[in-house]
């Protein structure tokens, strides 16, 4: 008989409350401090908030959640199902995940901490993967190694309207953002794997466009080998704190790159617009969960 197992997630996926409700998935909300006071996303802070305070230069700090709220969580889910698979951002923004896998060595592998180097997005897809398999009957272990095996099948691009979020939080060091603003560099970064990293350099907003639109190409080319199928890919706009306007000509963008896929755009989690700031543009792809993933990792038995 297959075990009951609970996804739980943090807000740095971008599954807003109400959705995890509506999806039974459990929402970690990320703290926030603004100008010394504490926030939690999507509790009582919304995006609007946000991005106003990213606009009047407050002084944003991210944090991890407490301790004690992630082990209550763990302790009431597991009054109610056998196992959890927790899902947290990348280890490599935050330490909030190395912190929950040590608390988990406490639970006898009751509770599995899954490192699959995701945020925002991807990490989102992370979490709606979980929920499928574990409607399958996986139990939390081989939830958690499908998913860390399979933690680079997917990439994130951004471009940035501006260096001064990236300067702000020690990211690039002032004498190179201002030259990078002189020089009108719009950078593209990307998220494929620990860190956000340096892409490319462009120097006009379409260039930007046009360099992301063709990374993702060349990944489901060389690196998902699915040119042929794109079926077996999400393809995803993102923005951060963007126009209206903006966002759906970006819409369209992608839309005419892949005319055959279903386009959606989501917003960037608030941990990764706090580094960028608002105005920023992504495209997203990530390797869809196979028909039979028990064909590239173990599936229990069913009795």
């Amino acid at each position: 008989m297959s075990k009951k197992v609970a996804v739980l997630t943090d807000s740095n996926s971008g599954i807003t409350q109400e959705q995890g409700k509506m999806l039974g998935i459990p929402v970690i909300p990320m703290p926030f401090y603004i100008n010394d006071k504490l926030f939690y996303e999507d509790i009582t802070l919304t995006q609007e908030q946000f991005y106003r305070y990213l606009e009047e230069d407050a002084q944003i700090h991210t944090s991890m959640p407490v301790v004690g709220d992630v082990l209550d969580i763990w302790n009431r889910l597991l009054k109610e199902y056998d196992e959890v698979v927790y899902i947290p951002m990348s280890s490599g923004l935050s330490s909030s995940c190395a912190t929950a896998q040590t608390l988990a060595e406490d639970y006898d592998g009751r509770v599995q901490v899954v490192n699959n180097q995701r945020i925002s997005v991807t990490q989102r897809q992370s979490v709606l993967d979980a929920m499928a398999l574990a409607e399958q009957g996986w139990d939390a272990a081989q939830i958690k190694e499908y998913l860390e095996k399979t933690k680079f099948d997917s990439s994130i691009y951004i471009y940035l309207p501006t260096l001064k979020y990236l300067k702000k939080g020690g990211r690039v060091t002032g004498a190179a953002a201002a030259l990078g603003t002189l020089l009108r560099i719009k950078p593209v970064l990307q998220i494929q794997g620990e860190k956000l990293d340096a892409f490319a350099k462009c120097r006009t907003v379409k260039m930007s466009k046009m360099t992301m639109l063709k990374a993702i190409e060349d990944d489901i080319r060389d690196r998902f080998r699915c040119a042929d199928d794109l079926d077996s890919v999400w393809i995803s706009g993102a923005y951060s704190g963007a126009r209206d306007e903006e966002v759906e000509e970006w819409l369209s963008e992608v839309q005419a790159a892949y005319p055959g896929k279903k386009i959606v755009m989501q917003p960037l989690s608030l941990s990764i617009s706090c580094h960028i700031g608002p105005g920023a543009l992504a495209v997203t792809c990530t390797r869809k969960l196979p028909e039979n993933p028990d064909e590239n990792a173990c599936r229990p038995d069913v009795q």
